[in-house]
């Protein structure tokens, strides 16, 4: 599983395009992604499968799968991506840092 995960990194890495088409077959969900988003999600799944994969400890990499998958599902529906993206009400004005008292 090493081998197949680092292999798969090798080929994103050197062929982006091609390696995102691949991956977005298994999971059609990143085409909702913004194209940077799409980048940075390939770039880190692979990490954490490499990861894994050379451990045996997969749920960071199931975790972040999920947590990837969610965002792209957030991104899905452009009214929830711009009201995720603020500004937020209660952002109050910026304040400035107190000062010392005088003794």
């Amino acid at each position: 599983m090493s081998l197949a995960a680092r292999s798969l990194a090798i080929l994103a890495d050197r062929h982006q395009p091609p390696a995102e088409e691949a991956l977005a077959e298994e999971l059609p969900w990143l085409h909702w992604l913004p194209e940077h988003e799409r980048h940075t999600c390939v770039r880190e799944l692979l990490a954490d499968l490499i990861a894994g994969a050379d451990t045996g400890l997969l749920l960071l990499f199931a975790r972040s799968l999920a947590s990837w998958r969610s965002t792209a599902e957030a991104w899905s529906d452009p009214q929830m991506a711009s009201e995720l993206q603020g500004p937020f009400p209660g952002d109050g004005p910026e304040l400035s840092r107190p000062t010392e008292a005088a003794s």
